[in-house]
């Protein structure tokens, strides 16, 4: 079991209003150079926020949503600040309320 760290907005907000996909390409541009390997992804509608682990605290979250998760906190700690209006949290993955961590909702 891993624990992954996301921050959540509405889809629309992470993907058109903000620079997220600069601020991803960046960040794959770094990791190259330096040979470390991918350890962020970007889900749309993921599944983890419909669980019932994170469904309290989620409702806040506009639908269609997405995130950004990654093992590493500090790189999620950044986007928190740098983005602002996200929903940031954690969770364990695979577990029973949660089997795949990247999984996108139907």
């Amino acid at each position: 079991m891993s624990t992954y760290h996301y921050v959540a907005a509405s889809e629309r907000f992470l993907t058109d209003e903000e620079p997220l996909e600069e601020v991803l390409r960046e960040r794959v541009r770094n990791y190259g150079e330096q040979g470390k390997e991918i350890d962020f992804w970007l889900v749309r509608r993921p599944a983890f926020l419909d669980s019932s682990d994170l469904a309290a605290s989620s409702r806040a979250v506009p639908r269609p949503a997405a995130a950004v998760v990654s093992t590493d906190e500090m790189f999620i700690t950044f986007l928190k600040l740098r983005l602002e209006f996200v929903l940031k949290g954690r969770f364990e993955a695979p577990s029973a309320a949660i089997p795949d961590a990247l999984a996108s909702a139907a």
